[in-house]
């Protein structure tokens, strides 16, 4: 069998990072990685207690960590070229908007648990593109608390883990996230996506099809509304919760919601809520489809459920955007394409697409050069495979 690309990856990284961190700090570490993710299907089902379809992808955050005796936290970003130490015994309330919140708020979280951080030096690197929507706030965070709970001589499930850093995201960063970035990031397995229930937090794998690669296309865009109409989208969302509770007691969640309650009681759901509300129900029903199809190796079915997923969030939840959209387009004129989506919160950033293995060469050359007519900006496009969750990678 021929070694992974993203093993050999790791262990390049890994030598570095350890040989810097000696260099750095003067004692020897051990290290951590954590993938981000892409999400196949389920976008803005989330939050709603819904169901995604994640896959961990071979981008990944490196940690390395030794223990200290004096309560600092020293971190050492190579993304950023800075530095910054902090007191674990005066962490405040909530971040203040810098990249270390994600750091800080997982520790925060670690020693909220109940397990005591005696103190940390930390070497941080990541390869996750930045922006993208491919979760390198969750990657960093699961790596960061994987590093942490070791220094403090503490075990944890996978399970309490994604919802640790889950909570350092909303309580202290104060971003509204759902579970999915930290529990693929925790529970990612090679070669397979993952079928999460994200009220109940059960799972089950799903194949990844032989003959398919998983090919990301980043827009390279980034929309400055794209934090504010989140958070707008989630209001909504919690909006329609509420009227349509008020008949149906059980609805705690979009989740448990019909499109027949939609259809109900329509006179009593403003236009845009309506809208918002038919797309996160007809997705939910759109991830189990894809499930069933995965298993049974139906890759038209695929492409079909994908097409009608990055239509409802054009359309319904309206979190697309003219570039996003471009790039779909542009990959549905490629043979051997099995579904084409935007991933990702929207407004920029990824299209996640199911290419088949022969023709990525002509689908990579046939976006760029059509993606480069219609914008004027050059795309990123990334060839993956689904990869295995967090892990230590030296000790």
């Amino acid at each position: 069998m021929s070694e992974r690309p993203e093993t050999r990856l790791t262990d390049e990284t890994m030598h570095e990072l350890a040989s810097r961190f000696l260099s750095l700090f003067g004692t020897t570490a051990r290290v951590f990685r954590a993938p981000g993710r892409v999400n196949l299907i389920g976008e803005h089902t989330d939050y709603n207690d819904g169901f995604v379809m994640p896959a961990a992808v071979g981008f990944f955050t490196w940690v390395a960590a030794s223990p200290r005796n004096d309560r600092k936290l020293v971190v050492h970003s190579e993304n950023f070229g800075e530095q910054r130490e902090f007191s674990l015994d005066d962490i405040h309330a909530q971040g203040g908007h810098e990249w270390s919140d994600y750091v800080l708020g997982v520790a925060k979280m670690v020693e909220t648990s109940g397990r005591r951080i005696p103190g940390a030096n930390l070497l941080i690197h990541g390869n996750v593109p930045l922006g993208a929507g491919l979760s390198s706030s969750a990657s960093l965070e699961v790596a960061v608390a994987s590093a942490l709970l070791d220094v403090s001589k503490s075990k944890i499930n996978l399970k309490d883990l994604s919802l640790l850093c889950q909570r350092a995201e909303n309580e202290f960063v104060g971003a509204r996230c759902g579970i999915m970035d930290q529990f693929i990031a925790s529970h990612g397995k090679h070669d397979q996506a993952l079928l999460l229930d994200c009220r109940s937090l059960d799972y089950r794998l799903l194949p990844m099809p032989t003959e398919v690669q998983l090919v990301i296309c980043n827009t390279m865009v980034r929309h400055s509304v794209a934090a504010g109409e989140y958070n707008k989208r989630r209001a909504e969302c919690e909006e329609g919760v509420r009227i349509l509770a008020k008949h149906r007691n059980e609805i705690k969640a979009l989740r448990d919601a019909t499109l027949d309650d939609l259809d109900k009681y329509v006179a009593e759901l403003p236009e845009v809520v309506l809208r918002r509300c038919r797309h996160v129900i007809s997705e939910n029903a759109r991830v189990a489809r894809m499930a069933e199809a995965l298993e049974r190796g139906e890759l038209k079915q695929l492409r079909d459920l994908m097409h009608e997923s990055h239509r409802s969030l054009m359309h319904d939840f309206e979190v697309s955007c003219s570039e996003l959209d471009a790039m779909v387009h542009l990959a549905g004129q490629v043979e051997g394409v099995y579904g084409a989506r935007m991933t990702g919160g929207g407004f920029g950033g990824c299209t996640v697409n199911l290419v088949q293995t022969e023709q990525v060469d002509t689908f990579k050359a046939h976006v760029t050069s059509g993606y480069q007519k219609l914008t004027n900006q050059t795309p990123e496009v990334y060839v993956c495979t689904a990869v295995d969750g967090v892990q230590q990678v030296a000790s």
